[in-house]
């Protein structure tokens, strides 16, 4: 009579559990998926080390649902990752700048040599990348909100409805 252990998968217990929990707290399905948009779109913002008291701020400001928001923030870190560079790429082109050898591991090793040389040797290029992030920021937000919302209905129909077994 040794029943398996049931083990739940890392999505369903980081990211749907959380949701579920606000919706059961009566959060309404647009606003959890108004903090999904602006977690996603706060969670690529392209200077490291800045996400989360960016959301934070967002969150805050917008009367955002924030446990929501956060674990959207941190699930799309690896993407933060793949976009920096990507970013300041694009800002270099929009501004006509000079382009300037970057890669990850080299702008740390940098930043931890010394942080006021690195701001002198980067900071422009970083600003380059945030003006290309608050260019494409509404973009993102609206469409990871249109893309989630109907998901987020859906699993509130889910929730509210009686679970019978038969």
């Amino acid at each position: 009579m040794n029943d398996p252990v049931q083990h739940e998968s890392l999505w369903r217990r980081w990211v749907v559990k959380p949701v579920v929990a606000q919706l059961k707290q009566g959060t309404t399905p647009s606003k959890i998926a108004q903090a999904i948009a602006f977690g996603v779109t706060a969670g690529v913002f392209p200077l490291l080390g800045t996400t989360t008291v960016l959301g934070l701020g967002l969150g805050v400001w917008l009367k955002l649902n924030q446990p929501v928001l956060q674990v959207f923030l941190q699930l799309v870190y690896p993407v933060q990752l793949a976009t920096i560079l990507l970013f300041m790429r694009a800002g270099e082109s929009l501004f006509g700048a000079e382009h300037v050898p970057l890669s990850i591991s080299m702008m740390m090793e940098r930043f931890f040599t010394g942080p006021w040389q690195f701001m002198k040797d980067f900071g422009m290029i970083g600003l380059y990348g945030v003006v290309v992030w608050l260019l494409l920021a509404p973009v993102l937000i609206a469409s990871v909100y249109f893309i989630s919302r109907p998901f987020v209905e859906k699993l509130h129909e889910h929730i509210r409805l009686p679970h019978h077994d038969t």
